[in-house]
């Protein structure tokens, strides 16, 4: 949530501004309430400042009908309300009391209430209701404080009266974040330095882009990927002063540090729709690639399956005696699919646990337990903080996401890395499938150190998901038979979906793709739970999805397609995901989706899709944006 963006100095073709309104349209995806730029410039006596709520499009129309003079430095920030409502009050960037520093932040300060009650005792004046303010007037107050000793060490790409500016911001942005609670990205410009933005960061992310004339800032690099390709990433309690020609880097004690450098070419290419009408569209029919690519390369010379980044011990993992996964969202469904198969492969108790519910129920964790961490952004505030009281229990963390370097991808022992590419649509899908699949990966590797199966036998089951792309290739040539039906059902108010085993976590996941982006009520149960309750909603015509289980299955088989037959003699109208060549459900089936026979545990890689499809298209039938669907956000990087 919340998309930041700074540009200092300029590109060959386009100024500050320009810059930072482009990426910040790179980062609509992640959802957003309101929009505004801060420009700065030597001829200006503080920032200018120009805020809009709604969608980007409006602060661009404000900056075309009155367009400010060109600028050195901008930052911009799209702000998905959390203290405070949507208003141009509210809205990023704010300003100190003299106007001199512009400030946006994503995150939460939990003390600035604290904060805020002590700068009114003084006679502070606030504008907003937000948290931003209080460190805006807390630099402010920082800077202009007589006692304030200016940063000492070696700093390049200022000199002059600018340098002497930014060595007081930068004492200030040291002294200022050293007494923040909480989680916060900041990017600060000052009057008097016009080349120059500070930034600081703690447990929300930040990236610094190096261009040639010009550097940036983002809380994605998807942000700048159009303007370079490399990058340095900013590491926890790390504030940064960032000029067209100079990146310097502290510690939090205002020590310099080299930071790491990363290359972001892979994200220029896969950002983009193509052809494509919505991203979600893209994102459901790149899940071939998807899988492939996370497959890949995952065995050595001998045939033994290897992680990404290991910080274990094998003997550790031998003696763990139970596993934890932590997730929040899809991730979690992908966490309680993994969850069938690591028990059976490896034989050891497995929990998936809500990473916003994990460490407030005082759960059993020691040295013993193997806590999983899944997230497609690495930066979910719920599941970092979940991790980290785990790892304060003595835990081993094992990270499953999408983005190398990210906040849970450094904060973990080891790191299994899903190569599922960008994913921009806020409803995920390639991530859920990618997830699943690097799941099953670890649960086959730690099958393999601890001896539970045999390399031939772990081999057979790579084999099988070898077949998993070409199969979902498959499901996906025959994705206009469910648009159709999802275009006859555009007046629905309430759907329901049914699954057994690997198939209600399915369920539940295309519950939450109907809700997420349709906005119509959905709720995925397991199918034994019917007579328990859940029964009493079916009436005539109610809609509902039964994930079949496969036919090699019998009993699991025969339970569900009694489950179809009790929902049906009650009127229902019957949906019915099901194995190529499973005739059983034809008599009581609506409408039959058809996937191809795969082996139990990785018919979930392929049941999904039809869902996915049909909340898409329904969708996209009922003129909804698909992408950005209201009030959610990509990224949620608050608790």
């Amino acid at each position: 949530m919340c998309g930041i963006v700074g540009c200092v100095g300029k590109t060959p073709s386009q100024q500050p501004e320009e810059v930072v309104l482009a990426g910040l349209a790179r980062l609509e995806y992640r959802g957003y309430d309101s929009a505004g730029i801060a420009l700065n410039s030597p001829d200006r006596s503080v920032p200018t400042v120009i805020k809009r709520t709604g969608k980007l499009s409006k602060l661009r129309d404000a900056l075309a009908k009155n367009p400010p003079a060109p600028a050195t430095a901008a930052i911009g920030h799209t702000r998905w309300a959390t203290h405070g409502e949507p208003s141009e009050a509210n809205a990023h960037p704010h300003v100190s009391t003299d106007g001199r520093i512009a400030l946006v932040h994503n995150g939460i300060i939990e003390n600035a209430p604290a904060f805020a009650q002590a700068l009114r005792a003084e006679g502070q004046v606030f504008v907003s209701d937000t948290d931003t303010e209080v460190v805006a007037h807390l630099l402010g107050r920082a800077v202009a404080d007589p006692d304030l000793h200016p940063w000492s060490g070696t700093l390049s790409g200022v000199e002059g009266d600018e340098e002497a500016q930014v060595r007081l911001l930068l004492a200030a942005m040291l002294n200022v974040t050293r007494q923040l609670v909480g989680s916060y990205t900041l990017l600060a410009t000052c009057a008097g330095a016009p080349h120059t933005i500070v930034a600081a960061r703690r447990s929300s992310p930040l990236v610094v882009g190096v261009g040639e004339g010009a550097n940036y800032l983002g809380s994605d690099a998807l942000a700048f990927a159009d303007f370079t390709t490399s990058a340095l990433e900013i590491d926890q309690d790390q504030v940064v002063a960032v000029t067209p020609t100079a990146v310097t880097v502290l510690d939090r004690d205002g020590n310099p540090v080299q930071p790491k450098e990363l290359n972001v070419d892979f994200l220029r290419d896969r950002a983009s729709k193509g052809n494509w009408a919505t991203f979600m569209e893209k994102e459901i029919h790149e899940q071939p690639r998807s899988i492939f690519d996370t497959l890949a390369g995952r065995t050595d010379s001998d045939g033994h399956l290897t992680l990404d980044e290991v910080r274990i011990s094998e003997d550790v993992l031998r003696r763990a005696d139970k596993m934890i996964i932590v997730a929040c969202g899809t991730a979690a469904y992908a966490g309680q699919v993994a969850r069938y198969a690591i028990e059976h492969w490896c034989r050891i108790p497995v929990e998936v646990e809500l990473a916003h519910e994990f460490r407030y129920r005082d759960p059993v964790v020691s040295e013993k337990t193997l806590v999983v961490a899944v997230s497609q952004s690495g930066e979910t505030m719920d599941t970092i903080m979940a991790i980290r009281h785990a790892r304060n229990q003595g835990a081993k963390v094992i990270a499953i996401v999408n983005t190398p370097g990210s906040t849970i991808a450094r904060e973990s022992d080891a790191v299994l890395l899903t190569h599922a590419g960008p994913e921009i649509a806020v409803a995920s899908t390639k991530a859920f499938t990618a997830q699943i699949t690097a799941t099953y990966i670890l649960g086959l590797y730690l099958a393999q150190v601890r001896g539970n199966k045999y390399i031939d036998e772990i081999q057979g089951y790579l084999e099988e998901l070898a077949q998993i792309p070409d199969k979902m290739q498959e499901v996906l040539s025959n994705g206009e038979y469910v648009r159709q039906v999802a275009s006859t059902m555009t007046e629905e108010t309430s759907v329901i979906y049914l699954g057994r085993g690997v198939g209600y976590p399915v369920a539940m996941e295309g519950a939450l793709k109907l809700k997420e982006i349709a906005y119509i009520h959905a709720e995925g149960f397991a199918a034994g739970e019917l007579k328990h309750g859940p029964i009493a909603l079916v009436e005539e015509g109610t809609p509902i999805f039964v994930i079949v289980p496969t036919p090699r299955r019998p009993e699991l088989h025969r339970k569900t397609v009694s489950s179809i037959q009790q929902v049906k003699a009650r009127g229902a109208r019957t949906l019915v995901v099901a194995e190529e060549g499973d005739t059983s459900v034809d008599a009581f089936a609506d409408v039959v989706f058809r996937v191809p026979p795969a082996p139990t545990l990785f018919l979930p890689l392929l049941q999904v899709i039809p869902l996915q499809e049909f909340a898409c298209a329904l969708a996209s039938a009922k003129g909804l944006d698909v992408d950005q669907p209201r009030n959610l956000a990509k990224s949620v990087t608050v608790e």
